[in-house]
């Protein structure tokens, strides 16, 4: 029995790439024979939208999960294009910062949904919002690792310390399993000169914690939500795709 993995995809800057990452990871490593749950925990519902569900005609969806009046067996929807299952979101969601504050637990709403299916997938991939919220606190303390989808460029770094020290902060108080389980250079351009220093900056500081993967900026990649799949199955011979396939490779052997 494999041991299941909870990751969260976060980053506090917005526009980095942590929907794409999220879909196409659980897409190739739905390709490489993994059982993957995707959570999405923004309430943009980007995640849902490009797994190709409907966010407005969700049966269920996370905020359901949260508030604890639906389960994630009937929240979850099959991702037919890519090969996952995935707890959809939409603009309900935003509600349950509110309707959370002055409940039991509230931190703990996800880590305790995800208890009667950890038998059923090898890896849980959270989608988390661009700030931290009590979303994202949810998904922080359920998860054994966060995964930081970033743009090699000046500003990046800066917010890079934060969240590492919101990491170090939910270890401490929160959940001791939690770790930094790897940066990810995210839409490289290897002709720009400032990325291929910040990529080497990053190399010095975080060592092992920099993915050997890089993904491209690509274009099909950005265009595959618009058509409801992840990059990896909308063209398969893109530079991207086959980037993130060598990513889910990378990480069910860092993992396993």
């Amino acid at each position: 029995m494999s041991k299941l993995r909870i990751f969260c995809v976060a980053n506090q800057k917005g526009g980095v790439g942590k929907t794409t990452t999220t879909v196409n990871l659980a897409a190739g490593l739905a390709q490489v024979g993994q059982r993957v749950l995707v959570i999405d925990l923004d309430p943009q519902g980007n995640a849902t939208m490009g797994s190709g569900i409907d966010k407005r005609a969700l049966p269920a969806s996370v905020y359901d999960v949260l508030l604890e009046s639906a389960g994630i067996v009937e929240a979850r929807q099959r991702s037919a294009k890519g090969g996952y299952d995935i707890v959809g979101a939409n603009r309900e969601l935003a509600g349950a910062e509110v309707e959370l504050v002055n409940q039991e637990r509230r931190e703990r709403r996800l880590k305790r949904a995800l208890l009667p299916v950890r038998d059923q997938y090898d890896f849980v991939l959270v989608d988390c919002p661009p700030s931290l919220s009590l979303l994202t606190l949810n998904g922080l303390v359920a998860a054994h690792g966060v995964i930081v989808p970033m743009q090699c460029e000046y500003f990046a770094l800066e917010g890079l310390s934060d969240l590492v020290n919101t990491i170090k902060q939910v270890h401490a108080n929160l959940n001791p399993d939690l770790q930094l389980i790897g940066l990810l250079r995210v839409m490289f351009d290897p002709r720009i000169t400032l990325q291929q220093q910040v990529s080497d900056q990053l190399k010095a500081h975080f060592g092992e914690k920099v993915f050997d993967t890089v993904i491209p900026r690509n274009v099909r990649l950005a265009e595959a939500p618009s058509y409801g799949q992840p990059g990896v199955v909308f063209d398969p011979t893109s530079r991207g795709a086959q980037a993130f396939i060598e990513f889910a490779h990378e990480m069910v052997k860092r993992v396993g």
